[in-house]
Parts: C-alpha cells; sequence; structure tokens
C-alpha cells in the first residue's frame, strides 16, 4: 500500500498537527469481520489483551504471537456488540488472516476478510476534538482511548475511533473503501476550516518518532519479542489466562530482563540514517537502527534501534557511520499518551 510522502511541504503538514489539526490517510491497515457465538472465547485464546472483558463501543491493542513469543501481527480489536472488528496491517493481511483461520476448527465463530469493503483515515491535533463536535456532534474529549462511535461526516456513515497515531488527540474515521473519496473531501475541507492541513508520511513519520511510537513492520515484526519491542504494557493482559506465545512473555517477564531493547536515539547530524544502519560502541557492533526522520523539535535526526540491553540507558553514546547517536526517552513531548497508539 503507497501513501503520499506529502501533499504540499512537510514542514508546514508539521507544524499544522502540531498547532492545529492534520488530515492523512491510514490505508495500511486492512480489516475482517469475526463474527458468531463463540467469537470471544477464540479470540481471547489467541490474542495477547483481554477480549472477554472488552465491553461494547470499546478497542483494546494487542499482539498474535508464535509458541515461541514472536510478534506475527499487531491487532486492534473493536467489539461492535454482535460482533468484533478486526483492524490489522495490509503488510501482512494475508498472514494475518490464515494465521486467524488456522484456529478456527471447533469454534462457531466466522472471519469474513473485509480488506476489499472497509477503508479508513485519520485527523490529529489541537483541534481534532472541536472538529469532530462541529462536524457531526460526536464528543472526542468524552470517549476513551480505543472507544468507537457510528456517525455520519457530511451524510457519510462512518466508524469513529478515538485513536492517536502520534500522541496528541486524534480520530481514525473507518467507511466504505467505495466512500472513501467523498470523505476525505469533507474532512479535509473541515480541517482547511480550522487553518490545518493535510499530512503525507514524512510529517507522521517524524510526529511519531517524538512520540516514540514503534511502526509495525519497522520497528518489531516477527524477529522480535514484545519485551524487546516495548509492548509489554500497552499490548499484554498479564491476568487473562492462556494464549499462544503465553509461556514465552511469562517466563521474559519472571526472568526480568531482554538480551536488547528498542531505544530511541539522536543523532549528531540532521540526515537520517538509513534503516538497518549498524551501531557500534568502541569496535563492538551493539544494534542496528529501525527507522528514523528529521526531527523538527530537536532539529536534528531522530529515530529508533535496537540495542544490547547494557546499551539502553538514556544518555549513552553510539557510533553509526551516520554519526554519533546519543540515546534519548521518548517521547520528547508531554503530549504523548501511554495507552495504545496506533
Amino acid at each position: 500500500m503507497m501513501l503520499p510522502d506529502r501533499f504540499t511541504d512537510t514542514a508546514a503538514e508539521y507544524r499544522a498537527a502540531r498547532e492545529s489539526v492534520a488530515l492523512f490517510d491510514t490505508g495500511h491497515y486492512s480489516y475482517a469481520w469475526l463474527d458468531g457465538p463463540d467469537r470471544v472465547r477464540y479470540l481471547n485464546a489467541i490474542f495477547t489483551n483481554n477480549i472477554k472483558d472488552l465491553p461494547s463501543g470499546q478497542g483494546t491493542a494487542g499482539l498474535l504471537l508464535n509458541p515461541q513469543g514472536h510478534i506475527l501481527a499487531e491487532l486492534y480489536c473493536f467489539n461492535l456488540g454482535e460482533r468484533f472488528l478486526l483492524e490489522h496491517h495490509v503488510q501482512v493481511a494475508k498472514q494475518t488472516v490464515a494465521w486467524l483461520e488456522k484456529y478456527l476448527i471447533m469454534d462457531d465463530a466466522t472471519l469474513t476478510d473485509a480488506s476489499a469493503e472497509l477503508d479508513s483515515l485519520a485527523i490529529e491535533g489541537p483541534q481534532a476534538a472541536a472538529l469532530l463536535l462541529e462536524s457531526c456532534g460526536l464528543k472526542l474529549d468524552a470517549m476513551q482511548e480505543l472507544a468507537h462511535s457510528e456517525v455520519e461526516l457530511g451524510a457519510i456513515p462512518c466508524r469513529v475511533v478515538r485513536s492517536s497515531h502520534f500522541g496528541s488527540t486524534g480520530a481514525a474515521v473507518i467507511a466504505r473503501r467505495a466512500l472513501l473519496p467523498d470523505l476525505w473531501r469533507t474532512l479535509a475541507e473541515a480541517v482547511r476550516s480550522h487553518n490545518g492541513a493535510s499530512m503525507g508520511c514524512a510529517a507522521w513519520n517524524s510526529l511519531r518518532l517524538e512520540a516514540g511510537i514503534p511502526w509495525f513492520g519497522y520497528d518489531f515484526d516477527d524477529k522480535v519479542i514484545p519485551h524487546e519491542a516495548g509492548l509489554e504494557h500497552s499490548h499484554i493482559n498479564y491476568a487473562k489466562g492462556c494464549y499462544t506465545g503465553q509461556e514465552i512473555v511469562e517466563r521474559v517477564r519472571s526472568r526480568g530482563q531482554v538480551n536488547r531493547l528498542r531505544v530511541g536515539l539522536r543523532f549528531s547530524t540532521p540526515e537520517p540514517p538509513a534503516p538497518g544502519t549498524k551501531l557500534s560502541a568502541g569496535e563492538k557492533e551493539i544494534g542496528h537502527v529501525t527507522s528514523a526522520a528529521f526531527s523538527p523539535a530537536l532539529n536534528c535526526a531522530i529515530g529508533m534501534a535496537y540495542v544490547r540491553r547494557e546499551h539502553a540507558l538514556p544518555g549513552g553514546t553510539l557510533e553509526s557511520p551516520a554519526g554519533a547517536a546519543e540515546v534519548i526517552s521518548l517521547p520528547l513531548r508531554s503530549s504523548a499518551s501511554s495507552a495504545p497508539l496506533r
């Protein structure tokens, strides 16, 4: 799925997101419906978060793990009352659906691929709540993170999810794929009326790195386990009972450490290094960069990386072909939430 890098000027789009509101394409998500009387029992047995106690109108973030505890997929589950709406990543959509179907053996539940039916976009920034209140009467500030509601935006039926993609107040808007062009035009006009702007991936990448939000496929994937990726608090419920991969998750928790960790980095130059750039301490290679971008907040490049745990403390200095890199604490801004972020 190719998303636009920018619409006009990356710096202007970044400012709009920080100061007003930005509209951006989240078409890298795919969707599936889960129906049937056993849907709760089935999903709860393979999902790292608690589905059994998820109320209608609320969503939760979690992971699908293999028996070795490695992350196969990041999954968002939204309870619509009589069914679940599942959101996952397009780049592994076929594998995710196949993995979900693998366990649909004895359960009275039906999984339906909705990737051709549904699509999404998002708005975020200080004016996002005011925009939605004016446009459809939805009080976003009164909703919990990942709570969702059916509304009409410009006579277009859609589902709005309170959801932050870079640590500010935001909402994902899910609608039928055929209606998305009209929905984009409706929201783009509303965003402009609030002095906001449409935003591409370049500005979004800077914003989410400043907020310390990892992207699936870039900063975590099937090569890592949740504790290495820093997802052990946002994506896992430790009281829910058994699920695939739980034994490894509990073993790591009881042991209290992993050999490598995802960290934030501040580079000495404005040019971000490429993903995969090696990091070293002295003459010893100790990690690699997963993603990076220029940070307007720090006026330099920042990024994420996996490094050996003994080099993961903030303040440490690492070396790379792109120059020196300081380990920093993320998020950079107090507005970034510790709740599950997309």
